[in-house]
């Protein structure tokens, strides 16, 4: 099992310095460790990443692929946390309480709108890397999901729970009769590894049908191997419809899944917040409902308006 994002740091360190003697020593671990670790990396995608010889540690074609992708999204992190370290000079302080994946996927894309629209105030977050769960504490708000008969007021929510598979445009590229890379690749979160493949069967593309699996414990790696095209994800609208809206992501079912619970900006227990928290939650609360009415135009026959914001035919939550 790999754990949250190491492989990935490990994989692009290796690759920058041809080496896995330079990857250790950059990254103050053992050259076994080193090893060790890409090793598991290249079992879970089912290829070779790296060529070992005299020259040292060479990219395979594959190797390339993903190395392009890591080294693009590990260049979009350190951007965002610069420009979140240069609010700090600022007056106002919110603390959000949100899943490394918003973060990454979401939030970051948009941070230079959110720095024109709230120049003031400084946003932090507080950072899980499963599955929204649990109570809000410590902070000015939280994303979480919560059941249907939860008690929450009409400020705090975001839309019913919206579900769908996802994957890179180079994954829809058909693949030749006799390649290699023949079979689905199937990724998913450690802590919800739903069977999502009954309820879109129309997912499977390459020419076996058959499946083999990719794991990760935290789910801003799983949506950054799916933009790498390593394989289709199961992707939370509330996750991934700013990739969806750029392109980075397709659709992978012609359906969505609409699931059990509602997505909320919750509150700690009796705690009032602030005017700058209220600006912020309802800032997010637009840009999602923004997101998905694009993605409805974009694909109409979906239905993301309608099962994003009703329930049963029921008249949308405000």
């Amino acid at each position: 099992m790999l754990s949250s994002s190491n492989a990935l740091f490990v994989f692009e360190a290796a690759a920058s310095s041809g080496s896995f003697t330079g990857a250790a020593e950059a990254l103050n671990v053992t050259q076994p460790a080193v090893s060790r670790m890409l090793g598991q990396l290249e079992a879970y995608l089912g290829v070779r990443l790296f060529q070992r010889g005299r020259r040292g540690a060479v990219l395979t074609e594959e190797g390339e692929v993903l190395f392009r992708r890591v080294k693009d999204g590990f260049g979009i992190i350190e951007t965002g946390l610069k420009e979140v370290e240069r609010l700090k000079a600022r007056k106002d302080t919110v603390t959000i309480s949100v899943s490394s994946a918003f973060t990454t996927h979401w939030m970051i894309p948009r941070m230079r709108r959110f720095q024109n629209e709230f120049p003031d105030i400084e946003l932090r977050f507080q950072m899980t890397s499963g599955s929204l769960r649990g109570p809000v504490e410590h902070v000015d708000f939280g994303m979480r999901y919560v059941e249907q008969d939860a008690a929450i007021s009409p400020e705090e929510f975001v839309s019913h729970e919206v579900m769908l598979p996802v994957c890179s445009p180079s994954y829809m590229l058909p693949t030749e009769p006799d390649a290699y890379d023949d079979v689905d690749t199937i990724i998913q979160l450690t802590d919800n590894p739903c069977d999502w493949l009954g309820l879109h069967p129309d997912v499977l593309r390459r020419g076996r049908g058959q499946i083999r699996k990719l794991t990760f414990s935290d789910y801003a790696v799983v949506m950054q191997a799916a933009m790498a095209g390593q394989g289709i994800a199961f992707g939370w609208l509330s996750v991934v419809s700013a990739a969806l809206r750029s392109g980075a992501l397709l659709p992978a079912s012609s359906s969505l899944t609409q699931g059990d619970r509602l997505c909320v900006l919750a509150s700690p227990q009796d705690q009032k917040l602030t005017k700058s928290a209220i600006a912020i939650r309802e800032w997010i609360i637009a840009e999602q409902r923004r997101d998905v009415t694009a993605l409805d135009r974009k694909y109409p026959e979906m239905r993301f308006l309608q099962l994003s914001y009703q329930r049963d035919g029921a008249d949308p939550i405000h």
